[in-house]
């Protein structure tokens, strides 16, 4: 683990500063933000954006640490609003979005598969009533399913984003999740169309401002995106980077061969000067969701940070993350998100050295490397695939598994206590033993877990005790 976070004490705003090496690239930024106006409802039919505007009650200052984008000088919030999990609620949504703008987020990544479709449309309406220099707004191009990868269907769904998204240029636009079936995959979906061209004619049209990718699965894929950054010329890219991924990626979860742990993805990007997006610096809310002896280690170094705190603090410390982002649904997650990161207080060394210990011990545990991200439902045979990880991960976490060892003297007490716990979370339609061992998840999965063995795993360990 990198050691290259630099303590800050109490100073103030020009030391802290001056202590980050504002000026260079990728210094963070603090910028105080006066009152930025807000919207109680979405427009009315008939009104232009933003004609609704009402100012907000009081006076809001913003310590918002900000991330200076390679080439344009444009500045990013180090704080990323996910839009993935958003509420169904439109009005929620707009709630949601108003606050994070209003406290200094500008950043907001959403996608044409999330929300089933809808997700696109929910940013586009909460964005869309303020003014357009105000955030910037990063969507991909999703043409994971085979059907969708002709030409003409690409650049359908890539338009639609626009009349979604209603912008007449997308800011930060990705090729989603590449890695998963390797370069093939990569061909068919974006170099023997000619799809890749036609994005790159769109950047220079500014149609699109910053053109990247999203990786997980096959490291060699990653590779030869990179190896061709003289013809592509990436603006960023998005991986997957935490404080257990680091170095344990590889290890856990089932995962398959050819993954690449996060500090060769992120050490690879540094050396070509390619800023990173982060996604799931919590993975998928486990690290927000400790053992109690870990959190308790912790709590003795920094007595006031959450565990999710931590991760967030250990992500944005690296100096090439443009921004982080975190799915915020909830609008404590958000005041505590905007909290960590106004301003940030980078990482010690100290802090990477417990973190560095925590991983190590966390990577020795039995848990399925699933990150609730949900690409895999729904399923067909209705079983909550995320659902049934999460349970079980959550017990191993706790030490309420009564594996592996069976012979202990708590095992059935354990066994039925787990059981039934399961039943109770778990409702019968949706539980393990309704996978039919189909494989259709395996195709969607960006972890590449072996879901179906897993399954059949979480069905023995419910055999155990009737």
């Amino acid at each position: 683990m990198k050691k290259n976070c630099k303590k800050v004490h109490e100073m103030n705003r020009r030391q802290f500063l001056e202590r980050l090496g504002l000026g260079s690239a990728t210094a963070l930024t603090l910028i105080t933000i006066k009152p930025l106006q807000t919207l109680s409802s979405s427009p009315l039919k008939g009104e232009e954006p933003g004609q609704n505007i009402s100012p907000l009650e009081g006076d809001i200052e913003s310590a918002m640490t900000y991330r200076t984008q390679n080439g344009t000088g444009e500045k990013i919030s180090l704080l990323g609003f996910g839009m993935m999990r958003l509420p169904r609620e439109q009005e929620a949504v707009n709630e949601l979005v108003d606050y994070a703008l209003a406290h200094g987020v500008n950043y907001f990544d959403t996608a044409p598969m999330y929300g089933g479709g809808q997700n696109e449309t929910a940013t586009g309406l909460a964005l869309s009533r303020h003014p357009r220099d105000k955030y910037y707004v990063a969507t991909k191009m999703s043409n994971q399913n085979e059907s969708l990868w002709s030409f003409e269907k690409s650049k359908e769904m890539y338009e639609n984003s626009f009349r979604k998204l209603q912008v007449d240029y997308i800011d930060y636009y990705l090729l989603h999740s590449v890695g998963g079936g390797g370069l093939d995959n990569l061909r068919g979906r974006f170099i023997d169309n000619g799809l890749l061209d036609f994005l790159l004619e769109e950047r220079k049209a500014g149609r699109i401002r910053h053109l990247g990718f999203s990786y997980h699965g096959d490291v060699k894929v990653f590779d030869w995106l990179l190896d061709n950054n003289d013809k592509y010329h990436w603006d960023f890219v998005q991986i997957q980077m935490n404080y257990l991924d680091w170095n344990y990626a590889q290890r856990r979860g089932g995962r398959r061969r050819g993954d690449a742990n996060a500090e060769y993805l992120y050490g690879r990007l540094e050396k070509l000067g390619i800023q990173a997006v982060i996604m799931e610096p919590l993975r998928g809310g486990s690290l927000a969701n400790v053992s109690d002896d870990i959190r308790e280690q912790m709590s003795r170094a920094r007595k006031d940070d959450t565990p999710a705190r931590w991760g967030f603090r250990w992500v944005a410390s690296h100096p090439d993350v443009l921004t982080t982002l975190s799915g915020m649904n909830r609008m404590e997650h958000l005041k505590e998100n905007l909290d960590t990161f106004s301003p940030l207080e980078p990482c010690t060394t100290v802090d990477n050295e417990l973190l560095a210990r925590i991983a190590d011990k966390m990577s020795g545990l039995d848990t399925i490397g699933c990150t609730t991200c949900a690409y895999c439902m729904p399923c067909k045979y209705g079983v909550d695939i995320p659902g049934n990880f999460a349970f079980y991960n959550k017990a191993v976490v706790e030490g309420r598994l009564p594996l592996p060892d069976s012979s202990a003297p708590d095992f059935e007490e354990k066994s039925k206590a787990y059981l039934e716990a399961y039943r109770a979370a778990i409702p019968a339609a949706a539980r393990a033993n309704k996978c039919q061992d189909c494989g259709e998840c395996l195709k969607k999965c960006p972890q590449q877990l072996p879901i179906p063995t897993h399954m059949s795993k979480l069905v023995e360990m419910t055999r155990k005790k009737k």
